[in-house]
C-alpha cells in the first residue's frame, strides 16, 4: 500500500505562472522524492508601473512516501 503526502507551497517567477509552478517543483525536489503532481490553487501577480513584475502561485505538491 502506498501513502501519498501533500504539502502546500508558495512560489514565484518573473516570467510566468507556469515558470512559478516549475520553480515550486524544482525547489521541493531538493528535499522531497517521488513527486507525483502539483495542484495550483491560487494565482496572483505583483504589478508595478502597470506591468506585471512577479507571478505568484499557491500550490499543493503530492508525493509518495516510501515503504520502510
Amino acid at each position: 500500500m502506498s501513502i501519498v503526502k501533500v504539502i502546500e507551497v508558495i512560489a514565484e517567477s518573473e516570467k510566468s505562472w507556469d515558470d512559478a509552478a516549475k520553480n515550486a517543483i524544482k525547489e521541493a525536489s531538493k528535499s522531497i522524492k517521488n513527486i507525483k503532481s502539483i495542484y495550483v490553487e491560487n494565482m496572483e501577480a505583483k504589478v508595478d508601473d502597470n506591468k506585471i513584475i512577479k507571478y505568484r502561485i499557491n500550490a499543493k505538491i503530492s508525493f509518495v512516501l516510501k515503504k520502510r
